[in-house]
């Protein structure tokens, strides 16, 4: 009994340092999503701008798209906007907005400002939206395929590196 009482202090320790070593060796701006192969959730939100249509599921699929969660209080949110307007001018996807826990007005101000690379902008005032969807924060982007399934999440901001390495070759593979 004492001598299983001194291998303790090894034991733990061993226990500790294989926590860490499997921890420290994963990305950790990879954040696992339920979602993903599966139909998008069930949602309907009402438009943020009075010219354009809000969005609901009814609104995904029969082609691929791409969501993106926004805020105009977001700061990671106005970094990757010029990637967005980029990616709406050259018309490659639709890009659907949820505008998340936001106040209308400083929505609006913020698009009228950066541009508005949405085709339907959704107003989740709530956040049950963006609950239903998983979102940890945002910005978040989602690809979401003809079926109307979620393909895949990105968490944080998009960057062209993003953008070239990752969301246009899958948006790709997936119109095949």
């Amino acid at each position: 009994m004492t001598r299983a009482l001194f291998l303790l202090p090894l034991v733990l320790f061993l226990g500790i340092a294989a926590y860490f070593a499997i921890g420290l060796t994963k990305d950790p701006k990879i954040l696992p999503s339920a979602l993903i192969d599966k139909p998008a959730p069930e949602f309907a939100l009402e438009p943020l701008k009075p010219d354009k249509p809000g969005l609901a599921k009814a609104d995904l699929g029969g082609e691929v798209s791409l969501i993106n969660v926004f805020a105009s209080w977001c700061v990671p949110c106005r970094a990757e906007h010029p990637v967005l307007m980029r990616l709406a001018e050259e018309g490659t996807v639709p890009i659907y907005g949820i505008n998340y826990k936001d106040r209308k007005n400083d929505a609006l101000a913020w698009l009228d400002e950066l541009g508005d690379p949405y085709q339907r902008i959704g107003h989740d005032l709530s956040g049950r939206a963006g609950i239903d969807w998983g979102v940890y924060g945002v910005p978040e982007t989602y690809i979401i395929d003809r079926e109307g399934r979620v393909r895949y999440r990105h968490v944080g901001p998009m960057f062209p590196e993003t953008l070239e390495e990752t969301i246009l070759p899958l948006i790709e593979e997936l119109r095949r």
